[in-house]
C-alpha cells in the first residue's frame, strides 16, 4: 500500500505515518477479502461468474476469427503507447505535449488539476483511457457474435475497465493521496469504519451506503401525505390519503406501485410528492402498500399478488366509499401488474370495473428489456431459481446492488471512493435513503416473473399466461389506456415500453417524459423541469413517433390530469363530497404510511428467524 507512491506523498520521511498506512492497509486488505468471499456464496452468484466468463470466452473466440481486425487494433494500441512514451519523456523534461487521450468532459472522476498538471497522475490516467478505448475497439471487432451475448460481453467487460480506474486505488489517486498527507491517514481510518458497517449491512458483495441513513424516518420527515391504512391481508396494506378539496371525483384513484422498492418513491416530500398532488387535485387516492416478504411468503404467487393486491383493494375501495369501478395508476412492475389484472378481468367479465388505466415506466413486451436482460438468460436464470428455493426468497439488496451496476460509476464507485477512500460521510438524501431500503421478493413469484415475463416473454402472446384458471390476453383490454415512459430509462427502456401501446384494443395515448426512471416520472410540475414529448399518433415504431412528437416544457403530471378530465375518467360534472378515511363501512386501522413500508430487511428477516 506504501510503496511506489508519487510525490504527493513521501511516507519515507515520516515513519510513524508509513506504519499507520501499513496498519490501515492490512486491515483494508482483510476486509477486502471478507467483501470477496460474498461475492461467490450462492448458486445465483455462481452463475452470473460462469456466465461472465462465458462471455468474455465467446469474445476472445470473436476475436480469433477476425485476425485483420484484431491485428488492425494492435498496430493502434501500440503507436498510441508509443505516443504517450514521448509524451513522459517530454513531461520529464519540462516540454509537456498535448495528451493523446483525454477523458469525456462529463467523467466526474477526473475532474481534479492533478489529472492533467501532474506528470504522474497524468501519464497514469491516459494509460487508462487508452486501456478504455482498446477494450472498445475488440467490442466492436467481435461482432459476429449473437446480439445478446455481445450485449453481455459488453455489460461485463465496462464493468471490469470501471473497476480498473485509477481513480478507485489510493496510490493513483491524488485527491486521496492529498487528503492522506493532510489528514496522516484519518480519511483511511474513517473510511475502513464505514467499510466495515457496510459490509456488515450487506448481503452478497457490499452495498455500500449512499446518504445518511439517519437523516430519515418514514413517516416523520419522507411519506408524510396524511391518510390512513383502511385494509390490510398478510401481503398489502391499502392506505387512504385525507381529502385536500371541499369536493372530490366520484371515480377514486387507485395506485400501483412495484414491491421491488417501497412506493414511498411517490411520496418522498411535500414539493415533490405525486400522492400529495393528486389528492390536491381532487382525486380520493388509495394506494398499495406491500408487504416485505420473508422466507415464510415464499409461495406466494404473481396471482396471490394480484388477488392480494389490486382486487383485493377495488373490493376494499368499494367498501369504503361505495365505487364500484376505479381509475388505475401503475408503476414499473406494478404496471406489469395492473396489465395483467386489466387482462384477468377482462376474461372473467369484470373489465368495466376499471374505467382507466396508466402504466408509468411498465414493460409489457419484454423482448428488448435493456441491459437487465444481461442477467436474465438460462444459465443464470436457473443460478438464481436454485437460490430462490434454497432461501424462500431475494434479498432486496442483492437485487439493489444488481441494479447499481447498471450505473456503476454513478452508482457504487464513486461512493466507494468517496466513502472508504476519502472517508467522507454521505450527505442526506431522501432519494437515495429510498434506494437503498429495499424489499425482499417471494421466491415462487420472483422465479416465476423472470422466467414467464423476462426470459419467455409470455405476457404479450395470447393465452401466454394462466392466473387462477383464466388465459389472459392484452389483446381483449378494452379500457383506455396512458402509457408515460422516461426517455432516459435504464430500467424500462421506452424504446421497450412503447410497444405495450399495440396491444390494448381500446384507445391508447403514450407520453414520454425527460430523464431516467424515477426522476421522469416522480417530476412536479413546481419544478418546471425536463419536459416531456406527446404525439397523437401511434406508429409502428418508437423511432418513427419520437420523430413525429412534439416536444413540451415541464412535466408530464397535467398533461395526464387533462387527459383523465377531458376524457371523464375523473368527471368535473360528477363530483362528489370530500371523503375522508373511515366515512365508508372500513374502520382505519392506523395512519399512514402504515407499519409494512417501515419495515426493513434486517427487520423481517430477524423476524422470521433468519441469520442475517
Amino acid at each position: 500500500m506504501t510503496s511506489e507512491l508519487p510525490n504527493d506523498l513521501d511516507v519515507s520521511v515520516d515513519p510513524e505515518l508509513a506504519a499507520r498506512l501499513e496498519s490501515i492497509g492490512q486491515d483494508y486488505h482483510s476486509l477486502l477479502q471478507e467483501m470477496l468471499t460474498r461475492l461467490w456464496p450462492s448458486d445465483a452468484a455462481a452463475a452470473v461468474y460462469s456466465d461472465m466468463q462465458r462471455s468474455l470466452l465467446d469474445g476472445i473466440e470473436a476475436l480469433a476469427q477476425r485476425p485483420g481486425a484484431l491485428q488492425s487494433t494492435q498496430q493502434q494500441w501500440f503507436q498510441d503507447q508509443l505516443r504517450l512514451w514521448q509524451q513522459a519523456v517530454g513531461d520529464l523534461s519540462g516540454e509537456p505535449g498535448e495528451p493523446v487521450v483525454e477523458p469525456d468532459a462529463r467523467d466526474r472522476r477526473f475532474r481534479d488539476d492533478a489529472w492533467q498538471r501532474d506528470p504522474y497522475y497524468r501519464h497514469v490516467l491516459q494509460q487508462y483511457l487508452l486501456f478504455s478505448r482498446y477494450v472498445d475497439q475488440l467490442l466492436a471487432a467481435a461482432d459476429d457474435l449473437p446480439e445478446s451475448r455481445r450485449q453481455s460481453l459488453g455489460f461485463y467487460a465496462r464493468q471490469i475497465v470501471s473497476a480498473l480506474a485509477p481513480s478507485n486505488f489510493i496510490a493513483t489517486n491524488p485527491e486521496v493521496m492529498r487528503l492522506t498527507q493532510e489528514t496522516r491517514g484519518q480519511n483511511l481510518a474513517d473510511g475502513l469504519s464505514r467499510l466495515r458497517d457496510d459490509l456488515a449491512n450487506s448481503a452478497e458483495g457490499i452495498n455500500v451506503a449512499m446518504t445518511d441513513r439517519e437523516a430519515f424516518e418514514v413517516g416523520g420527515n419522507i411519506a408524510v401525505t396524511p391518510g390512513e391504512v383502511i385494509y390490510e391481508n398478510e401481503l398489502i396494506q391499502l392506505i387512504q390519503y385525507a381529502p385536500t378539496t371541499e369536493q372530490v371525483f366520484k371515480t377514486p384513484l387507485l395506485v400501483i406501485p412495484p414491491w421491488i422498492n417501497k412506493y414511498y418513491i411517490l411520496d418522498l416530500r411535500q414539493d415533490n410528492s405525486l400522492m400529495k398532488w393528486l389528492v390536491d387535485q381532487g382525486h380520493t387516492v388509495f394506494l398499495i402498500s406491500w408487504r416485505n416478504p420473508g422466507p415464510e411468503q415464499r409461495d406466494l404467487t404473481w396471482a396471490d399478488y394480484m388477488q392480494s393486491g389490486p382486487i383485493a383493494a377495488m373490493g376494499a375501495i368499494e367498501q369504503a366509499c361505495g365505487e364500484k369501478s376505479v381509475n388505475l395508476l401503475s408503476y414499473c412492475v406494478g404496471g406489469t401488474l395492473a396489465a395483467t389484472t386489466l387482462a384477468y378481468l377482462t376474461s372473467t367479465r369484470r373489465g368495466r370495473k376499471v374505467r382507466s388505466v396508466t402504466y408509468m415506466a411498465t414493460l409489457q413486451d419484454f423482448s428488448d428489456p435493456g441491459e437487465i436482460g444481461v442477467f436474465i438468460n438460462e444459465p443464470v436464470l436457473a443460478g438464481i431459481e436454485r437460490q430462490l428455493e434454497a432461501d424462500g426468497y431475494l434479498d432486496g439488496r442483492v437485487m439493489a446492488f444488481s441494479f447499481n451496476l447498471l450505473r456503476e460509476n454513478d452508482l457504487f464507485w464513486s461512493f466507494y471512493v468517496n466513502n472508504y477512500l476519502k472517508g467522507e460521510t454521505p450527505a442526506a438524501f431522501d432519494l437515495l435513503y429510498w434506494n437503498t431500503d429495499g424489499t425482499n421478493l417471494p421466491a415462487a413469484t420472483h422465479g416465476w416473473y423472470l422466467r414467464h415475463m423476462y426470459l419467455d416473454n409470455r405476457l404479450v402472446e395470447p393465452g401466454g399466461i394462466e392466473l387462477d384458471g383464466v388465459r389472459i390476453d392484452l389483446r381483449k383490454i378494452a379500457t383506455p389506456s396512458y402509457f408515460v415512459s422516461a426517455r432516459d430509462d435504464h430500467i424500462a427502456k421506452w424504446t421497450s415500453t412503447y410497444y405495450g401501446t399495440r396491444y390494448p384494443k381500446g384507445p391508447v395515448t403514450f407520453v414520454l417524459g425527460g430523464s431516467g426512471h424515477i426522476a421522469g416520472i416522480v417530476n412536479p410540475p413546481s419544478k418546471n423541469k425536463y419536459g416531456y414529448w406527446t404525439n397523437d399518433q401511434l406508429p409502428p415504431t418508437p423511432q418513427e413517433w419520437f420523430e413525429g412528437a412534439t416536444q413540451n416544457e415541464g412535466s408530464w403530471w397535467p398533461h395526464w390530469q387533462a387527459w383523465m378530465v377531458d376524457n371523464k375518467f375523473a368527471d368535473p360534472e360528477r363530483m362528489v363530497a370530500a371523503r375522508q378515511p373511515g366515512d365508508g363501512e372500513l374502520t382505519p386501522i392506523e395512519p399512514a404510511p402504515g407499519r409494512y413500508v417501515k419495515q426493513s430487511i434486517p427487520e423481517v428477516l430477524a423476524e422470521q428467524g433468519v441469520d442475517d
